[in-house]
């Protein structure tokens, strides 16, 4: 029977807090060396984050190790925002193949190209990867991961380095920031991750947290990622439309951030909540009536203008744990969740939304006792049977007791 735990651990002694983080991970086991360690690390030092990190994987010990750098971790049923802090994953997975993988991209005449992916077993159930934005192609290689990895679901996010404060106010997450960690050794560049087989129960959640509002439309006139017209109207008129008829909380709600959801089952009979792959709506022209998405749309696909607030986020979350707590009993998790959903969508820690720590209390809640990860610039998961790289989502893998 597989077991799991999780620590967290703050302070300025990031080596001392790695070994309480382990401590605690660990403690659930019973003594049994780990199969599994995952261990993210959040510090404004790159070195000193790789230190923490080296000596979580040095003293835990466990079979196979991996994690990353990132801005805010969690575990210990709370989330952590740029603040030193290491979070440690521990599980004990009797049976489970765990085969550890690092992958490095390579310019040449041809694009990019990807080396050091191992070929997926026949029984192997789920892909984890972590991920530079800024020297791994991760979008590129997550769209075409359904062929490459012979349509395994691939679960994840991209590693973000803590943001510093200018003159100016936050600074974005620049490169040279990354830290992978994998067995033991500290990478700079590429992806690691693991492949996950054998006798193992997985199930992936991913929610967008959006709302839909509108119609269902049928893409009638499209170029690229540009919408020309949206059921037989011009695509910025049909928008309009849409906007009169709404009422002024949801107006304002499209002020703050209105996305468009791509229906996944072109044939199904009705398309709700969950239905849609959401991507932002990134630009809207009066003049030549198009609306431009982050995505490109093909004619003739179905769409829904949707979306996103806190209380919309926590619906949803809490509305998948309890459709998958319906398969049976999880002893643990890993959780992905956007950089976006902490105290900037969910508010200070001591909120009713709970700020940085919403995510993975509802997971706890809902799914899971023994939850850890990190909050990423970019999740990874997949949505109507296709991996994708999101924003502003919750991306969990969750393991059966």
């Amino acid at each position: 029977m597989p077991d799991f735990g999780d620590g967290l651990a703050q302070g300025p002694d990031l080596l001392a807090a790695a070994e309480t983080a382990v401590a605690a991970a660990t403690a659930p086991l019973h003594g049994r060396r780990p199969d599994l360690l995952s261990v993210f690390v959040s510090h404004p030092d790159p070195d000193v984050a790789a230190s923490a990190g080296q000596r979580a994987m040095e003293i835990a010990g466990a079979t196979t190790s991996f994690g990353c750098r990132a801005s805010g971790v969690i575990a210990d049923g709370r989330g952590v925002e740029d603040t030193p802090a290491v979070a440690v994953w521990a599980a004990s997975l009797p049976d489970v193949r765990v085969t550890p993988y690092r992958l490095q991209a390579a310019r040449h005449e041809g694009g990019i190209s990807v080396g050091g992916m191992p070929v997926p077993a026949e029984d192997d159930a789920v892909a984890v990867l972590l991920a530079d934005p800024f020297t791994f192609p991760a979008q590129g290689f997550v769209e075409q991961s359904d062929s490459a990895l012979g349509g395994l679901p691939l679960v994840g996010g991209l590693a973000t380095a803590p943001v510093g404060t200018t003159a100016l106010g936050p600074s974005r997450p620049a490169p040279g920031g990354a830290r992978l960690f994998l067995d033991g050794e500290v990478h700079e560049r590429g992806a690691v991750g693991v492949l996950l087989g054998g006798k193992v129960g997985v199930r992936t959640l991913v929610s967008q947290g959006c709302r839909p509002i509108g119609p269902t439309m049928t893409v009638t006139a499209a170029e690229g990622a540009e919408l020309h017209a949206l059921a037989g109207m011009p695509a910025y008129r049909k928008l309009e439309e849409i906007l009169r008829d709404l009422d002024d909380d949801d107006r304002e709600l499209v002020l703050r951030g209105l996305h468009l959801g791509i229906a996944m089952d072109e044939y199904a009979d009705s398309h709700g909540r969950g239905d849609f792959l959401v991507r932002g709506v990134v630009g809207a022209d009066e003049d030549t009536g198009a609306v431009t998405v982050g995505d490109v749309v093909e004619v003739g696909r179905t769409v829904r203008f949707h979306v996103r607030d806190a209380t919309t986020a926590g619906e949803d979350l809490d509305a998948l744990m309890a459709m998958s707590g319906e398969d049976g009993p999880v002893g643990g998790a890993l959780l992905f969740t956007c950089t976006g959903r902490g105290r900037l969508m969910f508010g200070e820690p001591d909120s009713p939304t709970g700020g940085a720590s919403h995510d993975v209390r509802a997971v706890r809640r809902g799914l899971a006792p023994r939850v850890a990860g990190f909050f990423a610039d970019g999740e990874i998961g997949p949505v109507g049977a296709k991996n994708h790289v999101h924003g502003f989502t919750a991306s969990v893998l969750a393991f059966d007791e």
